[in-house]
């Protein structure tokens, strides 16, 4: 398998201030465990992203949105909502970002790869259309998710799955009346956002492509992971997509500051498999994850990699 990892040095210079959970230094922390085996190394392919477009950010989001995020600064703001954070640096680091997804389909459609990771910030998954929030200014996932089917004939069909901690609310919302994106969201429940129930299954012509799974704090990993296994195969039945797209937050690790579940590097391995599994039945194997949550900087780096590593050996 040829894996691809899409990383930019000004996903470093997105500076949220002293304090704030996302920290530079989380970029630095993952890049530097995947960097310090030379081998592991040598196996990926790099891939240096360019800035998504004005045009294809808006695909996922307004125009006023798009606005907003581009003139804070010279505005003098030094924060999008009360969690979200920015900096001289923040609105180029976040088109980079919505790049480093975007550059991770292109190179996966391709065939340049199998599949590719993107160690990208600022994250995405709860920036809305219209707001940035919840750390996020342009929704990554969602952006490369539009960008894959207005661009390549063979993509009609996007399977978005969330594993972070926290509800991805802002892609729900994005894709919540799209039945060509199907949305799944496993997550602590209830927590940040507050949105998430298994209530919530779409609108209108989506109706039925969104499946929540709300997770109780404290819950098993095992008992978790056979939840996430049992509802991709629900998904797998009724569901089959041209492309696989992960939201990879790794806040629901057992170490994490931000989140109250208990799954360990194991169970993203696993995670990971089956959804390669499942992308090998449907689509050739092409799947692209981004990084969304994981605050721990002294797992966050191990645990990244050992997904990366499943994408990479299966």
């Amino acid at each position: 398998m040829k894996t691809a990892l899409v990383h930019h040095p000004i996903y470093a210079k997105h500076d949220t201030g002293l304090g704030h959970p996302e920290t530079p230094v989380r970029y630095e922390a993952v890049m530097n465990v995947l960097r310090e085996d030379a081998v592991f190394w040598t196996e990926l392919t790099e891939i240096t992203p360019e800035k998504a477009s004005k045009g294809v950010v808006q695909a996922a989001h307004t125009p006023q949105h798009f606005r907003t995020v581009e003139n804070a600064f010279s505005e003098g703001y030094d924060r999008l909502d009360a969690d979200t954070a920015i900096s001289m640096e923040s609105f180029d680091a976040s088109l980079f970002a919505a790049g480093g997804a975007v550059a991770g389909v292109d190179a996966v459609i391709q065939g340049c790869v199998d599949n590719a990771f993107v160690v990208v910030r600022p994250p995405g998954h709860h920036a809305t259309a219209e707001r940035a929030m919840g750390f996020c200014l342009f929704n990554n996932v969602a952006v490369a998710a539009k960008h894959s089917q207005n661009h390549y004939k063979e993509i009609d069909r996007v399977a978005i799955i969330d594993w972070d901690v926290h509800h991805g609310n802002g892609t729900q919302g994005i894709f919540y009346d799209d039945p060509s994106v199907y949305f799944f969201s496993m997550h602590q429940y209830p927590w940040y956002p507050g949105t998430g129930s298994r209530g919530e299954t779409g609108h209108g012509r989506g109706l039925g492509s969104t499946m929540n799974l709300p997770i109780r704090a404290e819950t098993r990993a095992a008992e978790q992971k056979r939840m996430f296994e049992a509802a991709v195969g629900d998904i797998a039945r009724n569901f089959s997509p041209d492309l696989i797209m992960i939201s990879a937050g790794f806040d629901a690790h057992l170490t994490d500051p931000l989140g109250q579940l208990r799954l360990e590097d194991e169970d993203y391995v696993s995670m990971t498999r089956t959804l390669k599994q499942w992308a090998d039945e449907a689509c050739g194997g092409r799947i692209v994850s981004c990084l969304e949550g994981g605050y721990n900087l002294a797992t966050l780096g191990g645990t990244v990699k050992a997904h990366v590593t499943g994408l990479k050996n299966g």
